[in-house]
């Protein structure tokens, strides 16, 4: 029990005795407050030779405390708190409840010292201990300890941790995916909590809610090359809200592997390849033409496809195409991306003829498809199209800046709310 719930009582049983039972009642409570949990402090503070009941081992408080739980149950309703009452002139002097796994249940005692109640939530399907100490009108100490099991939950929040296990670029965000949508802040904030993060190096990371069923975690840059990062999530048993609990959720393991970055400058039609800080490799393009401008920003490579089959059918284009593209390396959800483009080597590094895509020749291509991986980045710039959008078409997520990210966290500030729609287009262009 916390020090807090300590002095609750301390002060509650304190108020209706008389000056002399004050003086010896303070004196077990030092005991306790200074050696915890209280059963030590008791039995610390019993070794007087005075021949007092203080002395005395506790005795068995079953018939004098009444639980709303009964021992060995195995249906106690975890949406109602749990209640613990003295009775025959005993009071309560310690409460400790705690599951299997260590957690503790918060709660208030009542200034007589008669009546406990759990403040904090109990989880669904968990074992529980609550010990409970008390006193008699001669000051002996009691005890009684009742175990018992909460119902399981009958509507579960589902949580789709991602990505899969696996080595990964450094701009791969971490997804977390609901079942139902949360709305309140209050219950935001408990499931962002419970999404636990842990790097190796150690970095500063925040949670982003992109809609009400799906937040992306990342740092405030991209993640170190050749990290470890582990995601887990405490949620199973929790209670969200009335008749909600958290599910089971297989944790990620993920790591990072060297600092790829391909940077593709819309004006002078070449990309570089940066492998940890160093060009590795510059390659003539050809991005997207008048009407089918590519998009500015930051983009983290969603797969590698050797082949698509990419027509003007899928994205409504004007003029004709229908072609097989090998080495594609998928950018966003509606269809842009890098791959072989051997009808339009004469254009790559002099003008723009792609329908959004950036096409280079094939060998590129192959090359580009073999050293890369997903979650690698792939910045466009001075492309005349709109901005990359964070959310909804890919991951766009380091397009937002480190304050507005952080602004769409339950637990650093206030959510923002819903991100955007998911975008209208999701077939290839090229």
């Amino acid at each position: 029990m916390s020090h807090s719930h300590n002095t609750a009582i301390a002060e509650g049983v304190l108020t209706p005795r008389t000056v002399s039972r004050k003086h010896k009642r303070r004196v077990v409570r030092s005991c306790a407050l200074l050696l915890a949990p209280l059963s030590v402090g008791l039995a610390a503070c019993s070794g007087g030779s005075d021949g007092s009941s203080l002395a005395s081992a506790p005795y068995d408080a079953t018939d004098a405390v009444a639980v709303n739980a009964d021992a060995d149950s195995k249906d106690v309703d975890p949406d109602k708190a749990l209640e613990v009452t003295a009775q025959h002139g005993d009071t309560l002097t310690d409460i400790f409840a705690s599951d299997a796994s260590g957690h503790v249940v918060q709660g208030e005692l009542s200034e007589d010292g008669k009546h406990w109640r759990s403040t904090g939530p109990l989880a669904a399907d968990a074992r529980y201990t609550l010990k409970v100490s008390t006193e008699n009108d001669e000051g002996a100490p009691g005890r009684r300890t009742v175990h018992f099991r909460t119902k399981a939950a009958s509507k579960h929040l589902s949580v789709k941790l991602g990505p899969d296990n696996g080595t990964y670029g450094v701009g791969q965000p971490l997804t977390a995916k609901l079942g139902r949508a949360i709305k309140k802040p209050a219950q935001r904030e408990l499931v962002e909590r419970a999404l636990k993060v842990k790097s190796t190096p150690h970095v500063d990371g925040s949670w982003h809610w992109v809609n009400s069923k799906e937040l992306h975690y990342r740092p405030r840059s991209y993640w170190p090359a050749h990290a470890s990062i582990t995601l887990r999530s405490s949620l199973e048993g929790l209670k969200v809200r009335n008749g909600l609990y958290g599910g089971k959720t297989d944790p990620v393991r993920m790591r990072t592997g060297d600092r790829i970055e391909a940077i593709t400058d819309a004006s002078s039609l070449v990309m570089k390849v940066k492998k940890n800080g160093k060009t590795i490799r510059t390659i003539p393009v050809t991005t997207g033409k008048s009407g089918y401008e590519t998009r500015n920003g930051i983009k983290v490579i969603l797969t590698k496809e050797p082949y698509v089959r990419m027509t003007s059918a899928s994205i409504g284009a004007g003029d004709f195409y229908d072609l097989g593209v090998h080495w594609a390396t998928r950018l966003t959800s509606s269809g842009e991306y890098v791959h072989g483009a051997p009808w339009s080597v004469a254009s790559q590094g002099v003008s723009n003829t792609s329908h959004g895509c950036t096409g280079m020749s094939s060998s590129n291509a192959k090359w580009f498809f073999d050293h890369v991986r997903q979650g690698d980045i792939v910045q466009h710039v001075n492309t005349a199209g709109d901005r990359m959008a964070p959310f909804g078409n890919g991951f766009g997520d380091w397009n937002l800046g480190w304050k507005k990210w952080r602004a769409g966290s339950a637990v650093n500030t206030k959510p923002v709310g819903s991100g955007p729609a998911d975008a209208a287009r999701l077939r290839p262009s090229v």
